[in-house]
């Protein structure tokens, strides 16, 4: 159910069970996480500049699918820790920029596979939160860290006690993610954001995302966060994209980056 497709320096990731929202079990996040190392492996031939994941159908990813199973016999802990967590820290640590385009149900482990995404453009009818409070459950897969973090500990009890979902143009406005967009115009307009961005000095950008997740993971403060950036602008100097970047701009030109 998950399909690969690289052209264009672009790897797009599709999850295309439609019939069931996109929902995922074990065999789906095996397939995921199989699509990540190989589009990973086209990055580090430079095949690769940038990730595109979206759903396909009516839904991004419904979540779990728990069509068939029993809870008296479910390994929780097998799951979420030893299936889902290592998949979603795998596609965080995707070594170039990574999108996702959002559409319809975004729950469960499906906000997961968001919250492990560089840059979220939502439908502006998306539906985003907790359902959990309707199947005697709680919310999953980094949920409780993105709306604390984001939305503060009053919504986000808020938004789990009474199972009530954001949609897109509402879960943007409070912060969740980036831009949200109709509906029949997300794929195509994620898409020319994407080729603009696999056409771009990926190689600082890269360094940026290291930089934003230090900051993120590890608490950085301001002048520790700076002496990062010194650190990889310093390194960057050595590479043929700066250098391309600065005699572009002295020639008055546009640059023709290559990742490198």
């Amino acid at each position: 159910m998950i399909d690969l497709n690289i052209a264009d320096g672009i790897a797009t990731v599709t999850l295309n069970a439609p019939e069931k929202m996109n929902a995922l079990d074990v065999a789906a996040l095996a397939e995921l996480s199989q699509a990540y190392d190989d589009a990973a492996a086209a990055a580090e031939r430079g095949e690769v500049r940038a990730l595109l994941l979206k759903g396909e159908g009516r839904g991004f990813c419904a979540g779990r699918d728990i069509s068939g199973v029993v809870p008296a016999d479910d390994d929780v802990i097998g799951y979420l820790g030893g299936t889902v967590q290592p998949v979603l820290e795998k596609m965080a640590a995707f070594p170039a920029p990574t999108f996702a385009a959002v559409q319809g149900a975004c729950l469960g482990v499906g906000l997961g596979l968001a919250i492990a995404t560089d840059v979220v453009y939502v439908a502006d009818n998306a539906k985003i939160g907790s359902p959990f409070a309707n199947l005697g459950a709680t919310l999953d897969s980094g949920g409780h860290w993105l709306f604390t973090e984001r939305l503060g500990a009053h919504r986000t009890l808020d938004l789990i006690y009474t199972a009530e979902l954001m949609s897109g143009e509402q879960a943007v406005a409070q912060g969740l993610f980036s831009r949200s967009f109709a509906a029949d115009e997300l794929y195509e307009r994620t898409e020319e954001i994407v080729a603009r961005v696999a056409s771009g000095a990926t190689g600082a950008f890269r360094a940026s995302k290291e930089l934003v997740a230090q900051i993120r993971d590890q608490r950085l403060g301001l002048w520790a966060s700076m002496a990062n950036e010194n650190q990889a602008q310093a390194d960057l100097c050595d590479t043929a994209d700066y250098a391309e970047g600065f005699a572009a701009f002295q020639e008055k030109r546009k640059p023709a980056f290559k990742g490198e």
